[in-house]
């Protein structure tokens, strides 16, 4: 049997494999790692105390359990804890731009539209090579939420437009940047630059051991394009098709913190120097 930390190395290891294929590498893989320290601190900790009493395996066993189950139904919760807090933050007659597709600021726009009565519009960027933004305006547009997809590449014509910017995180690092889908650096500089604010919602379990220096320091393999080939090289007639380049291109990037406006958790609203003294709770 496989255990807890065996299988976080795992993930670990395969995360800095270089990507042969367009499912090579999923872009949770931070998300999961930050889960899976998050819970293997909580096993080592409860082992810990259980080892000073009198209390037999089987006790330390249901108690393990139990504890766990309370980890989990405090991960489904804390999705609906940053969406509230999230909501707040945007104003009615607001124009709002989005990156892709993010489960967490869909529920903040979900609360800010159907709890809070606010009302507004949506931009979504298309979030390319997958294009998970299309999925983003059919479920607004289903909850009856006005939304537009805009392509990636139209995201410095549109800014000007916009009154902030939402996006998700598949992890938040300990200087309190942001790894999420590719795309969002990008967007977050632009918006910098045109002093928009930039808010980052996320779930706490996502706070990751992680200080990158820069985006190829990420816990994720360094996609191929990053290096060119040899000009030798012969190269085939479908190196640059749709499915080539979601295969050598990145899944995440990495945004730091100067451009990061506050972080929006089910812990509360954060700056990005805060996140180090979180996660200095969480692990202790």
């Amino acid at each position: 049997m496989e255990t807890l930390e065996g299988a976080a190395q795992a993930i670990r290891d395969d995360s800095q494999k270089p990507r042969r294929t367009v499912q090579g590498q999923h872009k949770a893989t931070i998300a999961t790692l930050a889960g899976v320290d998050l819970f293997m601190r909580f096993v080592t900790r409860n082992a810990h105390d259980f080892s000073l009493s009198t209390k037999s395996f089987d006790d330390f066993k249901d108690h393990l359990l139990s504890r766990a189950a309370l980890i989990l139904e405090k991960a489904c919760t804390a999705r609906i804890k940053a969406a509230e807090i999230g909501a707040e933050f945007v104003q009615d007659n607001s124009v709002i731009l989005v990156h892709a597709y993010s489960r967490v600021v869909m529920s903040v726009l979900y609360h800010a539209a159907n709890v809070q009565n606010k009302r507004f519009k949506v931009y979504v960027t298309e979030g390319r090579p997958n294009s998970e933004g299309l999925n983003a305006v059919k479920a607004l547009k289903e909850a009856g939420i006005p939304c537009r997809a805009i392509l990636d590449s139209a995201v410095g014509y549109i800014v000007d437009k916009v009154d902030m910017v939402f996006v998700g995180a598949e992890g938040v690092v300990e200087n309190g940047g942001v790894i999420n889908q590719v795309g969002t650096y990008q967007i977050a500089l632009v918006a910098n630059t045109l002093g928009k604010p930039v808010y980052a919602v996320a779930e706490s379990y996502k706070f990751v051991r992680v200080y990158p220096l820069n985006q190829y320091d990420l816990p994720a393999a360094t996609p191929e394009i990053v290096s060119f080939t040899s000009r030798r090289k012969s190269f085939s007639s479908n190196e640059d098709s749709e499915a080539s380049l979601e295969a050598t291109n990145p899944s995440v990037d990495y945004t730091p913190p100067q451009y990061v406006t506050l972080l929006l958790t089910d812990l509360g609203v954060l700056t990005p120097s805060g996140v180090s003294d979180e996660l200095i709770k969480l692990y202790l």
